[in-house]
């Protein structure tokens, strides 16, 4: 387990061996990080938030409370036998959430996804497919709802009226206008 400078870990938190997490993290009460989950920097786990093996979480990223981010399509506590299932006996999914995405409380994501980057996650969503950079995701399953600035501001031109010009690898930078 690697932990970085300045990461604060609250109480009732468990993160299992291997786990990497960057530096100036908050983990916060009751938070699980799986075996091999790695986290980069400067980014917020809110109370009871569950990260299974097979996810990758970039720099910046928050996780509201109670979010679960899954790793099985196909979950089976035993097979057909009835004799338990254990680790080598089904395939765990893989995860990516990019630099400074958001998942709202009460989230599930399920696993062989991509976040991309600065998306946002509405509470209470599932995700079952890939998110776009800068979108915004709401409902059960998810769908695209509108195009975010990193800031979280939703934005319908290539200016944010917080922040001014948006960055040049978004979508809207690319659409005809």
């Amino acid at each position: 387990m690697a932990i970085g400078d300045d990461t604060r870990i609250w109480h009732q938190a468990q993160v299992r061996t291997r786990a990497a997490i960057g530096k100036r993290c908050i983990v916060g009460k009751g938070v699980f990080i799986d075996f091999d989950v790695a986290i980069g920097d400067d980014c917020k786990f809110q109370n009871y938030a569950c990260i299974y093996h097979g996810v990758s979480i970039g720099r910046g990223v928050f996780v509201g409370p109670h979010v679960v981010f899954t790793n099985d399509m196909r979950p089976r506590a035993t097979g057909a036998d009835f004799a338990p299932r254990r680790d080598g006996d089904w395939e765990v999914g893989s995860t990516v959430v990019e630099d400074g995405v958001a998942v709202g409380a009460n989230s599930t994501i399920l696993p062989n996804v991509r976040l991309g980057k600065w998306s946002m996650v509405a509470a209470g969503s599932v995700v079952s497919r890939d998110v776009a950079p800068y979108s915004l995701v709401i409902g059960a399953p998810a769908k695209h709802a509108a195009w975010l600035c990193p800031c979280g501001q939703k934005v319908d031109s290539l200016l944010c009226e917080r922040c001014g010009p948006l960055p040049a690898d978004h979508p809207l930078s690319s659409c005809p206008a």
